[in-house]
């Protein structure tokens, strides 16, 4: 950039959703702003905040060339993705939260891999975790950078704002997917797996903010739900059969009286793994309990799933009285059969 005037195109465009960030987008726009590569620019989407965010983001759009603010009305962080995407003009996308703040060699290490790296299609990087008041919290989150295919089938091993990835490649994959509610982005990973290498930068990139908006049960079960939905696509890819999710145009819920083929036996599983909700349990009737539908996956769950399943049958045996056709011990066989340790600290603690 020269005298103020941002380039024709930019090396490498930082895409931020917010909405209601007040507290702390200013700082992660600084970090971005105080990058060692300064050939880039940064899209800031608001995603219809009604705190003080409208107002920094126009100051620091005024007195930045290199910020564009776009806005739309509370269409979520999907549509925010797409959005900055679409508006993207470099070649290269990075991600950062409007929480998080980008360490100054963040886009210079990772532009510099990327053009040695041709065939990587997607880079992430570790990250120094921190409170809400920018303080250390004593802990580093480092993914392996082996293995990361193998590693991607079964969770995902990036951390969503270390990442950056080639336009292009994000383009030809369809970018993010609202079907994947909580989960867009373990999807949009193993998209862009099916097109290109993958790879992890073994250094700091960020320093990720952890605080006090807390992540709710029905919020984690809808993550895992869109995790598992998304790896099922992505085996189905990867056999050559056509995509199952390519139909899904919102979240699929696992109420659905009519659910599609590709989800049927997730629903069935998560309409039980729900009941990890004591209110859930208690008023779920008789005839709704469906044990098979986990004992029929127990080779298949994922650690979260378990952990859902465990405190379902938990609260199922909390109740006062027998379920009608389901027996106490059918309860706790199936308990022991997901962790006989963890079944029994359960128990005790029951």
């Amino acid at each position: 950039m020269r005298d103020g005037v941002p380039p024709e195109q930019p090396k490498v465009s930082v895409i931020m959703p917010v909405r209601d960030g007040g507290r702390w987008v200013a700082e992660a726009i600084r970090s971005v702003q105080n990058q060692t590569l300064h050939d880039f620019e940064l899209l800031v989407i608001d995603d219809g905040s009604a705190d003080a965010t409208p107002a920094i983001l126009a100051d620091a759009a005024a007195a930045d060339p290199r910020i564009v603010v776009l806005t739309q009305h509370r269409d979520g962080l999907v549509a925010g993705l797409n959005r900055g995407l679409a508006a993207a003009r470099a070649p290269l996308i990075a991600r950062l939260d409007a929480d998080d703040i980008a360490l100054p060699n963040r886009l210079a290490r990772q532009v510099d891999y990327m053009a040695a790296h041709p065939d990587v299609v997607l880079l992430g990087g570790w990250a120094t975790i921190i409170d809400e008041n920018g303080q250390p919290k004593g802990r580093e989150m480092r993914p392996s950078p082996n293995d990361l295919r193998a590693t991607l089938m079964k969770k995902s091993p990036f951390i969503h704002p270390t990442v950056m990835f080639r336009a292009e490649a994000a383009r030809r994959v369809g970018g993010y997917h609202a079907a994947f509610e909580a989960g867009e982005d373990y999807d949009f990973w193993l998209r862009l797996a099916d097109i290109g290498e993958l790879a992890i930068i073994p250094e700091l990139l960020i320093r990720y903010r952890e605080h006090g908006s807390s992540v709710t049960r029905t919020r984690q079960l809808r993550q895992i739900y869109s995790a598992r939905l998304a790896k099922l696509a992505a085996a189905a890819r990867q056999a050559g059969q056509p995509d199952p999710s390519a139909a899904l145009a919102a979240p699929p819920e696992w109420h659905d009286a009519s659910p599609g083929p590709f989800e049927r036996d997730s629903s069935r599983l998560f309409r039980m793994l729900e009941l990890a909700d004591p209110a859930a349990a208690a008023r779920i009737p008789s005839s709704a309990i469906d044990l098979e539908a986990i004992a029929s996956q127990l080779g298949t769950l994922t650690a979260g799933e378990r952990k859902f399943a465990q405190a379902a049958l938990l609260n199922l045996l909390r109740l006062p009285h027998d379920a009608p056709g389901i027996s106490r011990l059918k309860l706790y066989w199936l308990l022991l059969r997901l962790g006989p340790l963890k079944a029994a600290k359960l128990l005790i603690a029951k």
